[in-house]
């Protein structure tokens, strides 16, 4: 059964809509002011990216911004990339050197 999301033109109020088997939506209309003038729009979605596509796109000649360690995977793979460039294997210690990392970065951040 999809969900549809549209925006309400009229108030700007975005909603999302069950459509159930079998039934058709012809014109929406906005729970919150009952207005008709709807636009579908296009659902956000999730793509899943793995650790070595991620690799790939680190550029280790600059640093990276603060808003990259924002998201927790990326803690880590500057450095992890840079000792791959360098021949080095960083090992499992790395790891747990890294979550270690990991936990700390969301602790100042959430203060």
């Amino acid at each position: 059964m999809p969900i549809y999301e549209y925006r309400c033109l009229d108030c700007r109020n975005k909603v999302e809509i069950l459509v159930l088997p079998g039934s058709q939506i012809t014109s929406p209309t906005c729970p919150r002011c009952g207005g008709t003038n709807m636009q579908r729009l296009m659902s956000s979605f999730a793509h899943h990216v793995s650790e070595k596509d991620r690799l790939s796109q680190v550029d280790t000649s600059r640093p990276m911004s603060e808003d990259y360690y924002r998201d927790d995977r990326n803690i880590g793979l500057w450095a992890k990339k840079r000792m791959q460039e360098l021949g080095h294997d960083p090992g499992p210690e790395f790891e747990g050197i890294v979550e270690k990392a990991k936990k700390d970065v969301k602790e100042k951040l959430s203060d």
